[in-house]
């Protein structure tokens, strides 16, 4: 690589990173596996805390090409991207992701195999927020991601859009290691009753404080468990509209006590 090619990256780099806040934001620059090569050898990289890289073209080839860095990332965006599994991989066995706090790896292209590598690895143990959205991990890659000791900070779950079924939501309802969680998203996953009263009867998830569960085929007796069940007596906010409960199961959810006690509840 020349030296003008050089040049022009490192100029770049330079003005999108923000030194007061540690964040270099590279979200929509075209960018491929050659700029990431040239990111993990830029002087300042090892100060980058927040990096924001999505919308990009980077394919697992870019990831791997980041495996021998050295730095103190925390937040790492590199959602809408071209990542597969073999991006995963990369992630799982970087030394550099250990200080992370935040991955988001949504709308990508990762399967079971990628998630399983994720859970797989012991290099995750302080994150905190975890993006799967959009990525058709399935109900053996949720099932991978609950049953994983190595996520032990983990505080919020993003799985929108998942394909995982009722078969991931009971995998996440008897999850044993993920029992600090206070977020969980799981919208539009055809999760129906069965998932629903996992979820309401789970003696693993009474951290909660926000579930959102919007646009899945929950019927009445999974919306009735739910403001029945005591696993949710912390939570704040529940979002479970375009489900498919009559509007009477829906009046009666309004007029609960679950209903009473939280700060957001967004029905039909």
């Amino acid at each position: 690589m020349d030296e003008a090619v050089n040049t022009k990256f490192d100029q770049m780099f330079q003005v999108q990173y923000f030194a007061p806040e540690k964040m270099l934001d590279l979200d929509e620059k075209d960018l491929g596996t050659e700029e990431l090569k040239h990111l993990a050898n830029w002087e300042t990289f090892p100060e980058v805390e927040k990096l924001y890289i999505s919308n990009n073209q980077l394919t697992d080839a870019a990831i791997e090409s980041l495996e021998q860095v050295s730095g103190n990332l925390q937040y790492l965006y590199l959602n809408h991207n071209l990542l597969g599994d073999g991006a995963a991989r990369s992630l799982a066995r970087s030394e550099w992701v250990k200080p992370l706090k935040c991955l988001m790896l949504e709308a990508n292209a990762i399967t079971a195999e990628g998630a399983k590598a994720l859970a797989n690895s012991t290099h995750f143990q302080n994150l905190e927020e975890l993006f799967l959205d959009f990525n058709p991990i399935g109900p053996e890659g949720v099932k991978a991601i609950a049953e994983s000791p190595n996520f032990p900070n983990l505080k919020a779950l993003h799985l929108d859009s998942t394909q995982m079924g009722d078969e991931g939501a009971v995998a996440l309802a008897n999850s044993k290691t993920l029992t600090g969680i206070e977020r969980l998203y799981l919208c539009s996953n055809r999760i129906g009753n069965e998932g629903a009263l996992a979820l309401s009867r789970s003696e693993n998830l009474k951290t909660l404080r926000v579930l959102s569960i919007w646009r899945n085929e929950i019927r009445d007796a999974g919306g009735q468990a739910m403001i029945a069940s005591s696993t949710f007596d912390r939570l704040e906010r529940l979002y479970m509209s375009l489900n498919l409960m009559d509007p009477p199961v829906i009046q009666e959810i309004r007029n609960s006590a679950l209903a009473q006690r939280l700060v957001t509840l967004v029905m039909d």
